[in-house]
């Protein structure tokens, strides 16, 4: 029996279940006699509507039901019990992939791998109980405002998230293009909250990027696994092909995945003779083994991934790296080793969850542990730098974040602020004025609207030639061709 058949089987049985339960519930109450409501009940009322198929403890579902439609003090409508035992039900199981979405937020959930959606376009999860950006998504408001993958989300419009499921955290962020988000997120090695006042969009469909980079080395982005990525990523391959490509760098840093069948559509194109690209165990520890449909040899390859890359992107890596004899280079990815679906009910509301692990070609589950890459390679401290943001001010004896950025980004650009630890310091009052003469800017040793405008160009010009990473990719991928 195939993992698809399975799936289907399963979704047949819990919606039979479903619907048992309701009937036998009202059957159930028909014949039952009243509680008198000014009476102590001290004896346990034993419903037996469990039924064959059914744990007893599902009595006490049906009971606490009965009492609170009985006996409690106002009128609570039954579909919203029901949200509650359903939510509460998916939260008991601890698994941050499983939970319950309203039909607004299921749509949203449809939107964001099959369509644009509005927002702030960032990819996140939960982690100890708290909201953690795993990537932002290329070109999208997050990404722009310098949200960074590990950034926690404190707050949203000044309210806590803490103690929210995940799509509750995610509704709060969503919103109608053009409105105006304040997040504030800890990040690692800052002391203090970082505020981020983010304003949404609408985020682009396009999840490939490509380009020829020198001696025909063609270099292809993933931003997100969605449901024309692959039919983007053979599109592009074959364009980068008749402009005479002889290696190919697969980037998929800061992407946090998304669906299954499209990351093994491009694993066909990929992984060379028939390889195995992954291997998915179901509940029962039964194993199906998904394989590359390529035949012969593969071009010369290379992936790129981060701390930003989940799911399906490692799905690629590890089928590259193992089935494929690929080098993988970056720094360890997240580790999300397993397989959801959906099923929607009725109403428009559906439930999110796990249905298996995924393996490796070689059979690691690598869940909570990530990829470890051929080359472990980091990126230089501007990558991961907050930009500052317009309308800063900045000078002689500040001490904060924008301060901080200011420092590395000058360091980055060959201008020496003494220091980085955000203290506005002569040295960096001295380096600042020296990167505004370069730029034929007033020499004022204070950060204004140009010179904050100066310096990101400036950065994000020199930003391919600081790409540890890629240049790494780009050295092994050229002894390769040779």
């Amino acid at each position: 029996m195939n993992l698809q058949l399975r799936k289907w089987i399963l979704v047949a049985v819990f919606f039979f279940v479903l619907g048992a339960s309701i009937s036998i519930f009202y059957q159930t109450f028909a014949n039952d006699n009243q509680i008198d409501e000014g009476k102590e009940v001290t004896e346990p009322q034993v419903i037996e509507v469990a039924g064959e198929g059914y744990p007893p403890e599902f009595n006490k579902i049906f009971e606490t039901y009965k009492h609170i439609k009985e006996r409690y003090i106002e009128d609570v409508p039954i579909d919203k019990m029901v949200d509650g035992a359903i939510k509460g039900m998916l939260d008991a199981i601890g698994d941050p992939y499983t939970s319950y979405m309203t039909p607004h937020a299921a749509e949203q959930f449809e939107h964001s791998i099959a369509s644009s959606f509005q927002g702030i376009g960032a990819e996140v999860t939960i982690e100890s109980g708290r909201v953690k950006v795993v990537s932002p998504i290329r070109g999208a408001p997050a990404e722009k405002a310098g949200v960074l993958p590990g950034d926690f989300v404190l707050t949203v419009d000044g309210e806590s998230v803490e103690g929210l499921t995940l799509t509750e955290a995610v509704l709060k962020i969503r919103g109608p293009k053009g409105s105006t988000v304040v997040i504030e997120f800890q990040r690692e090695g800052h002391k203090e909250p970082i505020t981020k006042h983010i304003v949404r969009d609408t985020i682009p469909l396009e999840t490939v990027y490509a380009e020829m980079l020198d001696d025909n080395i063609g270099k292809i982005e993933i931003t997100q696994f969605s449901m024309k990525t692959a039919d983007r990523f053979a599109e592009e391959l074959n364009n980068l092909k008749k402009q005479g490509m002889q290696g190919l760098i697969v980037d998929v840093r800061n992407n946090p995945g998304g669906i299954l069948e499209s990351v093994a559509k491009i694993s066909n194109v990929l992984i060379p003779n028939q390889g195995v690209v992954l291997q998915i165990e179901d509940h029962t520890g039964e194993r199906e083994i998904i394989r590359s449909t390529m035949a012969g040899e593969g071009i010369p390859l290379v992936v790129l991934i981060d701390r930003g890359s989940a799911s399906a992107s490692e799905i690629l890596a590890a089928a590259a790296q193992e089935s494929g004899g690929y080098k993988v280079i970056g720094v360890n990815s997240v580790g999300k080793g397993s397989v959801q679906t959906t099923q929607r009910f009725a109403d428009g509301s559906e439930i999110k969850f796990t249905i298996a692990k995924w393996l490796t070609p070689n059979g690691n589950w690598i869940d909570q542990v990530g990829i470890t890459p051929d080359y472990e390679v980091t990126l230089p401290k501007v990558f991961t730098t907050p930009r500052i943001p317009h309308d800063t001010a900045l000078k002689y004896d500040d001490n904060n974040n924008h301060v901080r950025s200011l420092q590395i980004m000058l360091e980055h650009l060959g201008f020496d602020p003494g220091r980085d630890d955000g203290y506005f310091s002569h040295q960096t009052e001295q380096a600042l004025k020296d990167f505004q003469a370069s730029q034929e800017l007033a020499t004022t040793g204070e950060i204004s609207n140009d010179d904050i405008a100066a310096l990101s160009q400036a950065v994000m010009d020199s930003l391919d030639e600081s790409d540890t990473q890629l240049q790494k990719a780009l050295e092994v991928i050229k002894q390769q061709v040779r």
